[in-house]
């Protein structure tokens, strides 16, 4: 198996004193790195090796995004982990459920910076190429605020906006959520002017200019700029871009290692589980893990933690309406494993090496389990080297952004969003929204409420829950605080105006006075 791997270059992060000159051999220095174009290449690539560390895609941002929402959530036997996932916030500097994530945002913002700061001053014989690595470090910085925006950000001053490397006594000021949005979009422009469409296969998994577009669209949604949403994602849809994306005709091929960087693939983080190190938590081992930790926290009982799982009304709303060849949708095989599987899917009666005897057990019953970015499909176990690429953002979800920005605009066609959404339940063989949900094709209200369900139906489980429902408003007000009750009962902790972010660390709040901490905490 052949991937293309961000391995880790570290860069002394701070600045060597003036009196006093001690130089570890095993560690780069600034004064003595960004000299070269390899410098340049191994300072980006450094950026991309944020992806392997706990506090990111690794593992614990996936406790934020999918399980905080109503799509997931944690029984774990570790309180205080569980209690992250249902408003429970005691100790906001609860490292693995707040603290590591948030540093780790910064680190990558930091890495970020240097590259910006030194590649401009390293001569390149081609112009082009620094450009390349330009915008990959813009595109990666962005990201990072795009991630700070969904979790932390707050009217308040609670936020730092760090455009230079740091140095150590820095205590930059806070910035309100919109500032952080604008920033992203600056970064994204950057981006989008000096990244290419596609790479070479030697360079796959790196960003791309319909990448930057995507990702500068879900920063435009999230504040309700659907106008600028749909022109970034229109380069993708109908414009230059649409040649280089389509969904993949078998669902089940966006969440193997057997098929990866394929055309539905818009931005994909590389993971291997080629290891020497054993699987700790070290953020500077020379041979760290470029494995994807996620399986082994939310694995099904004897096989992973089972620190997170999935709430019933997923498969409830699955089971809803039958494929147009009368079986159940099969995305809801590909997703979750749950106790009518084998009834309901001829065949699926395996739950990594255990039969299905095990939902007898105390320990499964009437429970629902993670299996998307499993690995049950080729082995009978998970660990903390899965080596199954994530598709952080794929075509499918492209479309659907883009179905939601034409029927929020005044002047949207209605008739292209069905359309859209229709192109996305047709790769799995689910009928048209007029034979089921034919209110949904005649007003945008009823289209917008039913496509809240069309991508969880695609989309559950990856990530994306999260930013929708507060894209949404349902955490806004109480009606919207009503339905996700309904579904999860975590959400009778939810206080509106305080839960839609996290609290500062304070760690962070108490050591700068240019931070404000969030509302009500």
């Amino acid at each position: 198996m052949k991937k293309i791997l961000f391995l880790i270059f570290s860069i002394s992060l701070f600045f060597t004193s003036c009196e006093v000159d001690v130089t570890n051999p095993n560690d780069l220095e600034v004064r003595v790195f960004w000299k070269s174009e390899a410098d340049a290449q191994s300072g980006v690539n450094a950026i991309y090796n944020m992806f392997y560390k706990p506090g990111t895609y690794s593992r614990w941002i996936w406790f934020r995004l999918d399980l905080t929402s109503d799509e997931g959530f944690s029984s774990s036997p570790w309180i205080e982990l569980a209690d992250w996932t249902r408003f429970i916030y005691n100790n906001y500097n609860f490292w693995e459920g707040n603290a590591w994530t948030y540093r780790d945002c910064y680190e990558a913002i930091f890495r970020a910076n240097q590259a910006l700061f030194h590649i401009p001053d390293i001569e390149f014989a081609d112009q082009a190429a620094k450009d390349r690595l330009l915008g990959q470090a813009y595109f990666l910085r962005a990201l990072y605020y795009y991630n700070l925006a969904i979790l932390w950000g707050s009217e308040n001053n609670s936020l730092p906006i760090v455009l230079e490397p740091s140095k150590p006594g820095d205590t930059p000021v806070g910035h309100p959520v919109s500032d952080i949005w604008a920033q992203a979009e600056s970064d994204l422009q950057e981006a989008i002017n000096k990244l290419p469409a596609t790479w070479d296969a030697n360079n796959k998994g790196r960003a791309t200019k319909g990448a930057a577009y995507a990702l500068r669209a879900k920063c435009r949604m999230q504040q309700l700029n659907w106008q600028g949403a749909q022109q970034d994602l229109e380069w993708m849809v109908k414009g230059e871009g649409a040649q280089y994306y389509d969904l993949v005709p078998n669902f089940k091929d966006n969440f193997t290692h057997f098929n990866e960087n394929n055309m539905e693939s818009v931005f994909e983080l590389q993971y291997s589980d080629v290891h020497k190190a054993p699987a700790g938590d070290s953020d500077f081992s020379i041979d760290p893990n470029l494995g994807l930790n996620r399986g082994q926290f939310f694995a099904p009982p004897g096989i992973g933690w089972t620190d997170g799982e999935v709430r019933p009304w997923l498969v409830d709303e699955f089971k809803k309406e039958m494929d147009t060849n009368g079986a159940y949708d099969i995305r809801l095989r590909e997703s979750v494993f749950y106790a009518d599987m084998a009834n309901d899917f001829p065949g699926n009666d395996k739950i990594y090496r255990f039969g299905m005897e095990v939902w007898n057990q105390d320990n499964y019953r009437n429970r629902i389990f993670f299996r998307k970015y499993g690995t049950d499909y080729y082995r009978n176990f998970d660990d903390y080297h899965s080596p199954v690429n994530v598709r952080l953002i794929r075509y499918a979800d492209v479309l659907l952004m883009y179905a939601e920005c034409l029927a929020n605009m005044p002047s949207g066609d209605l008739t292209e969003a069905v359309a859209i959404v229709n192109r996305v339940r047709d790769r799995v063989d689910m009928p048209a929204l007029s034979v089921n949900h034919a209110a949904a094709t005649q007003s945008k209200e009823a289209f917008l409420k039913r496509l809240q369900m069309e991508r969880s139906l695609e989309l559950c489980l990856e990530g994306h829950r999260w930013a929708d429902i507060k894209r949404w408003g349902l955490v806004d007000n109480q009606a919207g605080l009503d339905e996700l009750k309904q579904r999860d009962p975590d959400f009778n902790n939810f206080k509106i105006g305080k839960h839609s972010r996290l609290p500062i660390p304070s760690s962070e709040v108490n050591n700068n006075e240019g931070l404000d901490q969030n509302p009500d905490f």
